[in-house]
């Protein structure tokens, strides 16, 4: 179980791969094979730590504006992760959970996502959502127009369930590689309270240690959820 100064939730906005390529002058989807690479290793380090659930930002519903040949890549990677990769989280007791618009996304890709999510549901260890065609702005519509068919009003804990989120812990830590600092439409409501870590590095070079550093960084801030700071306290 994680400790107090342990995250619960961790997001991570995986930016910087096509810059990471052109600096090195290979194809944009050599740096997206190399983010690919790099964050099936650091989820080793990232649940090791204690953390129990990670969201990955792998493909925004903005970003299938993209060129076709990039995202034909992107496609070709997303079939070879699922294909490969969900055997293993299954033995890990790792659950998968795939958030956004499926129908934003080729149907033999919806069909390896279902299968995935069938064989790692009994996973209690961990849990590992990936955001793939996903908009928060889109899934707080989303969630609106669910509540208004069902004719209700919502509360905050009964509409955050009601987000392609529900049922996983609150975001404490979100972190974005690639030297920008906005959230580009990632988790928005579940963000409202959650520490915001930002990096230089191009996610292919994130490593292990700069995650043991943001998670320090993390440990060190106090979350006051809108109480009042040591210093303003009488």
């Amino acid at each position: 179980m994680a400790d107090m100064g342990t995250p619960e939730h961790v997001g991570i906005i995986m930016d910087g791969n096509g810059r990471w390529a052109k600096r090195r002058l290979l194809p944009r989807l050599a740096g997206h094979r190399a983010g690919m690479k790099r964050m099936l290793a650091l989820l080793e380090h990232i649940y090791g730590c204690g953390v129990k659930c990670v969201t990955v930002f792998a493909l925004s519903a903005e970003n299938l504006s993209r060129p076709k040949d990039e995202l034909d890549g992107l496609f070709a990677l997303f079939r070879e992760y699922f294909s490969t990769q969900t055997e293993r989280l299954s033995e890990k007791g790792i659950r998968l959970r795939v958030i956004g618009d499926r129908g934003l996304i080729p149907a033999d890709i919806v069909s390896l996502i279902k299968e995935g999510e069938e064989k790692t549901a009994k996973g209690e260890r961990a849990t590992l959502a990936i955001a793939i065609g996903y908009g928060g702005r889109q899934d707080i519509v989303a969630a609106c127009n669910k509540a208004v068919r069902a004719g209700r009003e919502v509360t905050l804990k009964s509409f955050a369930e009601t987000l392609s989120t529900g049922g996983m812990p609150a975001l404490d830590l979100l972190i974005r590689t690639g030297d920008e600092k906005r959230l580009s439409n990632f988790l928005l409501f579940e963000a409202a309270y959650a520490e915001l870590i930002f990096s230089t590095k191009m996610f292919p070079d994130y490593t292990d240690g700069d995650f043991d550093e943001a998670l320090k960084e993390y440990a060190a801030r106090e979350r006051r959820f809108g109480a009042l700071h040591p210093a303003d306290r009488t």
